[in-house]
């Protein structure tokens, strides 16, 4: 007989699980126990539960399995929701595991107890309460399978405490081999014949393009086709951005460079598309038609209704169409590159202003020159993030780690911290404000325990700066959204991190090169001018790309 708690942690080392992130309670203590005796997983122990929650989304993100995170009743799963939430919205699987009081004999009354099962309900694909020992590998099967199948998300066990000390003689389950539905043949050949009669195709890029191999097929695609691609924030870096073909990122909901480009298109070729992002276009009776490549079918509503749907595996998909398509010679992408090359220009225009405080744009093209190809760079909400997702090249597939489905302030630590452990042989840094990064910065003592190299960067403007600039654009007066803030250098040196402070444009980039080439945690207090958002990044930008 074993031990349901012990029972437990054999099946999630059964299916791979490296690492449990989280704070136990007291009705963790049977689970905590058995995790204790095993040579598979780690537990990495955080300071907010929110925190670890962040940590397993982001290992999900990263490796496509399921990243573990355990909390207790009550307040330990309501801390556990946001990240929930930007694991589901976000695409990223994850599995929850909360603690309950006793079910059977329970002697403290209500005490603390929440329906956490049903709260969990509308934020997972998968939530649970085991009520016996012999159900955890049925249950732990199905929260990892259901949390990975696409599209990936969140699933929830809840693990009451008389039934993790139960008995039991069952036994893990071994994951099956399973392999995801190809698309129809005849629904290729339809797309492939779509392609080859446009005049200007396009491609965009989405989250669910955002798999190991899709990148790779999709890059051989382009290649083969010159096919010029868009990307959504969450759809950076599938296709390495340096390549001429990239006609930009989708960071604004409209009247952007790229958004002409797409305007100039007759057909659009959506990959990977997911009604959870800002829409990169809208659907019009007579305009653009649309060819929808995805695991699942399209969500029709009045601004999308595509014509052609390739429904299946989106790497083995674009493979197909490649094999197939013949590239014609009457594919026009002249307006598409001159939209780019408008926003190149303006870019370079308005990067080198060396101003301090620093200018967004400045401070893009700083830590672009610094990180190299594989660097990893993990972002909080914030105005600055519109910044990042425009003019940042990325190359490679999750080094530019945005959420623009849930849009959380706070996760920028924790997906950097966890982006260190996975990668250390990698530059990694956490680009936070200064509101986001205080929601989780007790994170940095984890950080410092865990022994990571990992450079933390706070844009400080003393307020809440998006909020503020939407205040501004919309007419209001500026009231309610400034703070004043800790000294960050003090701050990251009581944890026994590496505090640094800017002093001018100069200073940044020697700042940042040191503290990319030095071991340890490294937190960067750089104070950050918003003052010509309004006139970049609407006004200016709008006349400027209306010319194109």
């Amino acid at each position: 007989m074993t031990k349901a708690s012990d029972l437990f942690i054999q099946c999630l080392e059964e299916e791979g699980v490296e690492y449990i992130f989280g704070v136990p309670g007291e009705e963790n203590l049977d689970m905590l126990d058995s995790l204790s005796r095993s040579t598979k997983i780690k537990l990495i122990l955080t300071r907010h539960e929110q925190g670890a929650g962040f940590m397993a989304a982001t290992y999900g993100r990263h490796t496509g399995k399921t990243g573990v995170c355990m909390a207790t009743l009550g307040p330990g799963a309501t801390n556990l929701v946001t990240a929930a939430a930007y694991a589901q919205l976000g695409g990223m699987p994850i599995l929850m595991v909360t603690g309950q009081k006793p079910i059977k004999h329970s002697k403290q009354g209500r005490f603390q107890i929440l329906d956490v099962v049903d709260m969990m309900g509308p934020i997972t694909k998968f939530t649970h309460q085991l009520a016996g020992a012999d159900n955890i590998p049925s249950r732990v099967r199905e929260a990892i399978r259901l949390a990975e199948e696409e599209k990936p998300g969140a699933t929830h066990i809840e693990f009451p405490e008389d039934v993790a000390a139960e008995e039991t003689d069952s036994t893990p389950i071994t994951p099956s081999l399973t392999r995801r539905p190809v698309a129809e043949a005849k629904a290729i050949r339809a797309a492939v014949k779509k392609l080859e009669a446009a005049k200007s195709p396009i491609l965009v890029l989405g989250g669910g393009a955002n798999r190991t191999t899709t990148g790779r097929m999709l890059t051989q695609f382009v290649e083969k086709t010159g096919i010029p691609f868009v990307t959504t924030q969450l759809g950076k870096g599938v296709v390495d951005e340096s390549r001429g073909e990239y006609m930009g990122c989708a960071a604004l909901s409209a009247g952007d460079y790229v958004h002409r480009a797409i305007e100039a298109a007759d057909l659009i070729v959506n990959i990977g598309h997911d009604v959870i992002e800002k829409p990169p276009f809208f659907m019009e009776a007579g305009g653009a038609e649309v060819i929808h490549i995805s695991m699942n079918s399209a969500e029709v509503d009045p601004v999308y209704f595509p014509q052609i749907e390739v429904i299946g595996d989106i790497g083995n998909a674009i493979w197909q169409m490649k094999e197939d398509i013949v590239v014609s010679p009457d594919w026009n992408f002249e307006t598409m590159y001159r939209a780019r090359t408008a926003q190149i220009d303006h870019a370079i225009a308005i990067e080198s202003d060396a101003r301090f405080p620093i200018f967004p744009p400045h401070l893009v093209k700083v830590i672009r020159e610094a990180m190299p190809g594989d660097g990893i760079i993990a972002l909080d909400n914030g105005v600055y993030k519109i910044w990042f997702a425009r003019n940042y090249l990325a190359h490679r597939a999750n080094t530019v780690l945005l959420d623009n489905a849930l849009a959380s302030m706070g996760a920028g630590l924790p997906s950097a911290m966890m982006s260190a452990m996975l990668y250390p042989e990698r530059k990694v840094m956490a680009i936070c404000g200064d509101g986001g990064f205080m929601m989780n910065s007790q994170e940095m003592e984890t950080a410092v325990r865990l022994g990571l190299n990992l450079t933390v960067l706070i844009l400080n403007d003393s307020s809440y700066g998006m909020i503020r600039w939407k205040q501004a654009n919309m007419g209001f007066k500026d009231w309610g959204l400034t703070y004043d803030n800790p000294d960050f250098v003090k701050y990251a040196e009581s944890y026994g991190a590496h505090g640094h402070r800017i002093e001018s444009a100069e200073h940044l980039k020697e700042t940042i090169d040191h503290c990319l080439s030095t071991d340890g945690v490294h937190l960067i207090d750089c104070p950050v001018d918003y003052s010509e958002n309004d006139r970049i990044l609407n006004h200016e930008l709008k006349e400027l790309s209306a010319k194109v």
